[in-house]
């Protein structure tokens, strides 16, 4: 692979991946669960999306390479470990067709007759598929042409929402908003958490991720990647701030008869303007809401390119699909196979565009993977090879796991009763590759190493059905995410041992650390 990428293409690629079209409601939805109180909680998701970010970042700093949220857990926890988190994120294609499935819900208010009911009709998957081929050949050239593309559609995602605060701003806005209407926090304190994990606000600041799958074609990644993954998420939480700013100031007075909870609108920043008469507003957010999840669209084909890349390095999948193109240095079997992924995940089969709205949620668990990975990393041999960007990784590295495993809880029983089984069936797959791979352990080895990531699904899948996020409500919050918490805790170390050992008997057997990338 080529190293074009520097800062500004990183930080681009991050931003990017972060805003999608949820920017047009998130700030509602925030409003709705904590009032005012919500800019605490776009605080709070900046800071914990920061705080996992640290230790992805040393990874990334350390160990540059394609894919590498993929092929760090293999490294760390060994094949059964490596093969599930590599299913999961092959699963997560399906976050992609999610955001092109969104880019048509918007498109229809263009193009009439792109659905038929709920599901696209055979023109819109028509649409679908060539807008999925059209994205696939845009990343089909080198790198640096992808990174130039992506930074002007950044700069379009970037200047939408600053035209549409100080659009509201400028046509009047209503003071005294912190404190009317029940205060700053009319819901209590405790709501803020409720905005973070159930009011979308984690989710809105997700995807800081993307520079990391990048690392092997960045120069300098261990000066780049901090400066441009945090640069990324900052960027994010101020843009979100702002908006919550003016949507807090600018809802008119006769909406809030009922507080902040009974104020509800179908597009919020779309009705927002034509309230107040800012008709062309109105049309360049409708437009926006095109344009936000087709950027996220275009950096996840590429995502998905290198995940798929490095599943070919984990012998995964067949070792073909790592063959990377010498002009142009792009995988672009890789690329295919995921157009082919893509294009699966948008047919209207039953039941299936339940399955695909989930799959994205699904990449949290390389967040979880990752904090295991820099312990063991750090532990085992070789760990002189860490590049120390981040002070305190002793702490932070569990705390950061128990963050992700939040992150995942979080999500709720309604999407997790179908991301987690799925990812366990990915045991099958790993049991089908150990019966054809050439295995330097055994099969009980590998089944003792990996054993921890089993219980920890199985736990979360119990515990999502016991708690309160869409759950059964048998454990009360914040009980529940305290559980998760402490269950989360005692895997981290669980995993860090068996990790730990791991890589002892592997360099014992040849002299040469499996964390060497």
């Amino acid at each position: 692979m080529h190293r074009h990428l520097g800062f500004w293409g990183l930080t681009a690629i991050g931003f990017s991946n972060i805003v999608g079209s949820g920017w047009l409601f998130a700030a509602m939805y925030a409003a709705q669960t904590a009032g005012p109180a919500a800019l605490l909680s776009w605080v709070g998701a900046g800071l914990l999306c920061g705080l996992v970010a640290l230790v992805m970042i040393e990874l990334g700093a350390s160990r540059p390479e394609g894919g590498g949220t993929v092929r760090w857990p293999l490294y760390a926890s060994g094949r059964l470990v490596g093969t599930l988190v590599g299913w999961s994120v092959l699963l997560s294609v399906g976050g992609t067709a999610a955001e092109i499935s969104a880019i048509m819900q918007y498109a229809d208010h263009y193009l009439p007759d792109i659905y038929s009911g709920r599901t696209l009709s055979p023109f819109g998957l028509g649409v679908a598929v060539a807008l999925s081929v059209l994205l696939t050949a845009l990343n089909w050239f080198t790198v640096r042409a992808f990174a130039r593309l992506n930074n002007l559609v950044s700069v379009f995602k970037v200047l939408v929402p600053v035209v549409t605060v100080i659009a509201l701003f400028a046509s009047g806005w209503h003071s005294g908003r912190l404190t009317d209407h029940g205060g700053f926090a009319p819901y209590g304190y405790a709501a803020c958490l409720s905005a973070l994990a159930g009011g979308g606000i984690v989710y809105s600041v997700n995807g800081f991720q993307a520079p990391l799958d990048f690392s092997g074609e960045t120069r300098n990644p261990r000066r780049t990647l901090p400066a441009s993954v945090l640069t990324a998420i900052a960027l994010a939480v101020l843009m979100y701030l702002a908006l919550q700013l003016a949507f807090l100031f600018t809802v008119p007075e006769n909406l809030l008869g009922h507080g902040w909870k009974g104020v509800s609108f179908e597009s919020p920043f779309g009705q927002l303007a034509l309230i107040l008469n800012l008709h062309w507003l109105s049309s360049l957010l409708y437009a926006d809401a095109v344009a936000s999840p087709g950027g996220s669209a275009y950096v996840g084909v590429a995502l998905n390119a290198r995940h798929t890349y490095a599943l070919a390095k984990n012998r995964t999948i067949p070792r073909a699909f790592m063959r990377v193109s010498e002009r142009y240095g792009i995988p672009h079997r890789a690329l295919l196979l995921n157009l082919v992924v893509i294009v699966l995940f948008l047919l209207p089969f039953g039941g299936w565009q339940n399955i695909v709205s989930v799959m994205g949620d699904m990449y949290l668990l390389i967040y979880a993977a990752s904090a295991v990975a820099v312990a063991v990393f750090r532990a085992g041999p070789g760990g002189e090879r860490m590049a120390g960007w981040v002070p305190g990784l002793r702490w932070i590295a569990p705390l950061s796991f128990v963050v992700s495993s939040e992150f995942v809880y979080w999500s709720g029983w309604h999407d997790l009763r179908l991301a987690l089984p799925l990812v366990l069936a990915g045991l099958l797959l790993f049991l089908a590759m150990w019966r054809t791979g050439h295995n330097e352990r055994s099969l009980a080895a590998e089944l003792l190493t990996g054993a921890w990531l089993v219980v920890y699904l199985g736990a979360l899948t119990v515990l999502s059905w016991l708690g309160t996020f869409k759950g059964s409500g048998r454990l009360p919050a914040p009980y529940d995410s305290l559980t998760v918490a402490v269950v989360a805790l005692g895997v981290f170390f669980w995993a860090v041992r068996s990790g730990t050992r791991q890589m002892a008997a592997s360099h014992a057997r040849s002299g040469v650390s499996p964390a060497s990338p």
